[in-house]
């Protein structure tokens, strides 16, 4: 069932919590995503199925949340994240990131500590608002212009929005390091057209982290949706146990 939270911002997260037992797992959407998603559901139905806590939830901005997509940024959905943990007194969490989320993941990571049991990332792009931009779109972000690019899943070009591309800028995680120590599982695809592999290979490096380990799945693509993608997902969760 669908609930929603009560932000500080007035605005109404939603989110679909199911109780179980260990570190409660929270599924973090990519980009534009919602929990809907195929992975996302997935993830719920393991859940589910173990006796697992798990949570889903959509982004002020997206899905079923309120909000405007044009007025979010990466440390909003941070705050409003953490927000939503403290109000259903989450005290610990395995956070799962899908491509966006999986930067979200790991902003999460530092600001929560101990709170955070583990880290599995699926095509993570941390720091894409440095990497997956030439000179002259960031020149045009920088002038507080909206990019607009072709969107490979639907019909409506994919915007970027000068605020968030700004408040990534200002995220950026991969040169400095990322204070997390825990388990961390990263899965990537080598036909990824989106975010390429060797992200992942640099993140396991910034990680601080000795229990980091790199999944290549060599035809995989960015979305990771495919019935052995999503297998190969669960096997990951359930070789972490209850952390």
């Amino acid at each position: 069932m669908i609930q929603h939270f009560d932000l500080p911002s007035g605005e109404r997260m939603a989110f679909r919590f199911l109780p179980g037992e260990g570190p409660v797992v929270v599924f973090l959407p990519g980009y534009m995503s919602d929990m809907r998603g195929g992975k996302a559901q997935a993830v719920l139905a393991w859940a589910e199925a173990q006796g697992r806590a798990c949570l889903l939830l959509d982004y002020t901005g997206c899905g079923q949340s309120e909000g405007v997509f044009a007025e979010k940024t990466l440390p909003l959905w941070r705050d409003e994240v953490i927000a939503l943990l403290d109000g259903l007194g989450i005290e610990r969490a395995l956070l799962c990131g899908s491509s966006m989320g999986g930067w979200l993941m790991l902003l999460l990571a530092e600001a929560l500590g101990d709170r955070v049991a583990a880290l599995v990332g699926l095509a993570p792009a941390p720091d894409f608002t440095d990497w997956g931009y030439g000179a002259a779109q960031r020149a045009l972000l920088a002038r507080g212009e909206t990019l607009l690019q072709p969107n490979p899943y639907g019909p409506e070009p994919t915007p970027t929005h000068a605020k968030f591309w700004a408040a990534g800028q200002e995220s950026l995680l991969l040169a400095k390091g990322i204070a997390f120590d825990g388990p961390a599982r990263l899965i990537h695809g080598q036909a990824d057209p989106d975010v390429p592999w060797d992200i992942s290979l640099r993140l396991a490096a910034a990680l601080r982290s000795a229990d980091v380990q790199v999944l290549l799945i060599k035809d995989g693509d960015h979305r990771l949706s495919r019935p052995g993608d999503i297998a190969l997902l669960l096997r990951t969760l359930d070789a972490l146990g209850e952390v």
